[in-house]
């Protein structure tokens, strides 16, 4: 169950294709972001995460959502330039996915399934909901658009050890 997971076909931002095992069994933060949400400073914490744990095993996988009040209108090309001379990221992008509804992305799906939101909802509420991956895929936790990315510092330790 875990292989079909890391086995996902994703597209970066600059249109190759990767899947989640590309990334040579590192923990994964995968979060679904926005250009014009409330909760998109949190690129700044999200970078910093990446900065600090990169060489301990941890990648950053950013997916750009537009489903949440149209808040991601751009392409690809304009939201990697809006996330490079804004907050400075530099870990992975992916192209505009849907993580909601019929044409939800599949590791979405698979995302969803494995670690559920409150009362077992599988719906995503709003852009930045961030799921901590291990590194062979077998556990998934959730955590909510409030949770700002430098509270996760002790479950991802956890998950690096």
């Amino acid at each position: 169950m875990s292989d079909a997971l890391l086995d996902i076909p994703c597209t970066t931002i600059k249109g190759e294709q990767k899947t989640l095992a590309d990334f040579g069994g590192k923990a994964l933060l995968v979060v679904n972001t926005a250009s014009q949400c409330g909760f998109t400073p949190q690129y700044k914490g999200l970078e910093a995460l990446w900065e600090k744990y990169r060489d301990k095993g941890l990648v950053v996988l950013g997916f750009p959502c537009n489903q949440f009040g149209k808040q991601e209108p751009g392409d690809e090309g304009e939201i990697s330039q809006f996330c490079e001379l804004n907050f400075g990221v530099s870990f992975p992008l992916f192209k505009k996915v849907d993580v909601n509804g019929a044409d939800a992305h599949p590791l979405y799906v698979q995302l969803k399934k494995r670690a559920p939101g409150v009362l077992g909802s599988q719906g995503i509420k709003w852009n930045f909901t961030k799921f901590l991956v291990s590194r062979d895929g077998s556990q998934v936790k959730r955590f909510a658009p409030l949770t700002k990315p430098e509270e996760l510092t002790a479950e991802i330790e956890a998950l690096l050890r």
